[in-house]
């Protein structure tokens, strides 16, 4: 019979996939290696299993002891699995812009997750590269993993993915492109396929908000370069050991929008279901297409599976909501048909301007249209509430007529787009759409700026 062991030893030979509609018009062949047919369901275990291993072997954890890590999600997986069969317990720490599904992944496999703030420095007490060097040197009997710097993570792809590959391809391989975070996958490959031919081109993707493209360049570690980002699992605002940029060619900086809207294209049009990064990569290629050749064979490696990224890329609403949905919109009514079940909210001419400022924190808007007797005869917005109430504060028992602004612009729900943006200036923050059944809902600059990203 052929039986593993355990779950650990079926990690890697994981399969190689050609890709066609999405890249149809690349001279290239595009191959893709799924890392999703590991356990864990992502590269991170090769590099997890090896990594606990060599800490065996070193001493550096005894039975029963305590495994703690900084990680996206993924490593945490392949950890988490690696645990279970050890018989080491773990804790997680992730930042809180990694999706919920995979948070709850890993508490299904009995770890402990801690989440901490994305928007910090990597050296303020709050980031998860400080909370978890903390916790592991608070708990007795615990160690650090810390893939960043961990130079059995690059070791583990120079074992196990650049041999696979360079077998698949049959030596054939011209280029590897791949995300980089902790940088051991590509540096690891990276490294093996250079030995086996140094013509073979290493690409790396990176995102906007992420030091790597410039430092590769210039030399330069840029902390302006640094911000907040959306796409998950690869670029850093720090310089991990781990990525050898010697090794790398060069970076290709990929969007947030591009990356989510590529990681959809996968799934529709390859038919292949992997995460955020796996976008990232495949239009880096796209970016880069001019760089190849009808004979190259590019290997682009996909890290993770899509069933991490349910709730936000594979969510229209999330999507939607970072204007990442490319959608048809032409008229008024194309606007607002987004939200046409949610009532207008208006003001009574005879309400209190202490009304106002209730229903504007109690529905997150910043204007309202005024009514009397049925017709719109003023508007209000937070800037004008605001520079009222400096002046005098007991106006907020005032009647709101006695204060209110001009009447928002009235539009039919036909008229274009174009249109819209001409009426929304200083003086009128919004128009009201009027649509049939004598309907009435509300365009504010945030519509128009979202409808145009």
């Amino acid at each position: 019979m052929k039986v593993y062991s355990n779950i650990l030893e079926t990690i890697g030979n994981t399969p190689l996939v050609k890709l066609n509609r999405l890249v149809s018009d690349i001279s290239a062949t595009i191959l893709a290696k799924v890392e999703t047919t590991n356990p864990g369901n992502s590269v991170k275990d090769r590099m997890a299993i090896k990594m606990i291993e060599d800490a065996e072997k070193a001493g550096l954890i005894k039975p029963g002891g305590t495994v703690v890590e900084g990680t996206s999600g993924n490593t945490g997986m392949g950890l988490a699995l690696a645990c279970i069969i050890k018989g080491y317990k773990l804790i997680c720490v992730l930042n809180d812009k990694q999706s919920k599904e995979k948070m709850d992944i890993l508490r299904a496999v009995g770890a402990e997750v801690v989440v901490c703030p994305t928007a910090v420095e990597p050296t303020d007490p709050r980031s998860y590269y400080s909370v978890s060097k903390r916790l592991a040197t608070e708990i007795p009997n615990s160690w650090y993993v810390n893939q960043y710097d961990n130079l059995s993570n690059r070791q583990a792809h120079y074992e196990s993915t650049g041999p696979e590959i360079w077998e698949q391809t049959e030596g054939k391989i011209t280029h590897f492109v791949v995300g980089v975070g902790t940088g051991g996958t590509i540096s690891g490959v990276g490294k093996y396929l250079k030995e086996k031919n140094p013509k073979i081109k290493i690409w790396g993707i990176d995102t906007y908000g992420s030091v790597f493209k410039k430092y590769k360049e210039t030399g330069i570690f840029d902390e302006n370069e640094i911000y907040p980002y959306i796409t998950e699992g690869i670029g850093e605002d720090i310089l991990p050991a781990n990525v050898d940029f010697d090794t790398i060619d060069l970076f290709e900086k990929v969007t947030d929008k591009d990356a989510a809207v590529y990681t959809r294209r996968l799934a529709r049009e390859e038919g292949i279901f992997v995460g955020n990064s796996a976008g990232a990569a495949i239009k880096g290629v796209i970016q880069l297409k001019d760089q190849l050749k009808p004979n190259d064979i590019v290997v682009v490696l996909f890290h993770d599976h899509g069933s991490r990224y349910v709730g936000k890329i594979f969510n229209d609403d999330w999507m939607r909501e970072r204007g990442f949905l490319d959608e048809h919109i032409i008229t008024a009514e194309d606007l607002v048909s987004k939200h046409l079940d949610n009532p207008l909210v208006t003001l009574f001419a005879e309400e209190l301007v202490s009304h106002a400022i209730a229903k504007m924190r109690k529905f997150g808007i910043s204007q309202i249209p005024i009514l009397k007797d049925g017709k719109f005869v003023g508007s209000i917005d937070d800037l004008h509430i605001y520079q009222i109430l400096v002046d005098n504060p007991d106006v907020r028992d005032a009647p709101i007529s006695s204060v209110m602004q001009e009447p928002l612009p009235i539009v039919k729900g036909s008229v274009s787009v174009d249109e819209v943006c001409k009426l929304i200036n200083k003086n009128s923050p919004a128009v009201i759409v009027e649509l049939p059944n004598n309907k009435f809902h509300i365009i504010t600059r945030h519509d128009v700026i979202q409808s145009k990203s």
